[in-house]
């Protein structure tokens, strides 16, 4: 069995599409929690109210971290989605845990994001523009298959 991590942006389906395509594959999918509110309210959800944004964020991050440090820490590979608009120091934050664990990584991103994300890039095995090049790479990795 094979453990990946999803790690990245969170509005559009990249990961569904992923999942859905490594149907049939002895795959185990791990992620953060990818709905927004939740995610961001996390830590004043659990450990009590904030008045101080920062603060608040904080505490979000923190409880969020250790998700995150686990899913990595227990994944064998890590693919980490750059999308379209948001500046997500997260995802890159992620990805260089990854690869100071070892990690296998894969990242995901369009071609316009290459210029700006070239040192995380050569910190990964492969760079995939499509959710389904990730499920290909996850089938020739299990089965040694290319797609065809």
């Amino acid at each position: 069995m094979l453990t990946v991590y999803l790690s990245g942006e969170i509005h559009t389906d990249w990961r569904d599409q992923i999942i859905e395509g490594s149907q049939g594959l002895d795959v185990k999918f791990l992620s953060p929690v990818t709905d927004h509110a939740a995610s961001d309210d996390c830590g004043v959800a659990i450990l009590g109210e904030e008045p101080n944004k920062f603060w608040h964020d904080h505490k979000g991050a923190m409880v969020n971290a250790i998700r995150t440090r686990k899913g990595i820490a227990d994944a064998d590979v890590v693919v980490v989605r750059f999308g379209e608009h948001y500046k997500q120091w997260n995802a890159a934050f992620d990805a260089g845990y990854a690869a100071a664990l070892g990690k296998s990584l894969i990242i995901l991103q369009r071609p316009e994001h290459d210029h700006a994300l070239k040192e995380v890039d050569a910190a990964a095995l492969a760079v995939a523009r499509e959710p389904a090049q990730v499920v290909d790479i996850l089938k020739y990795v299990l089965n040694g298959s290319l797609p065809g």
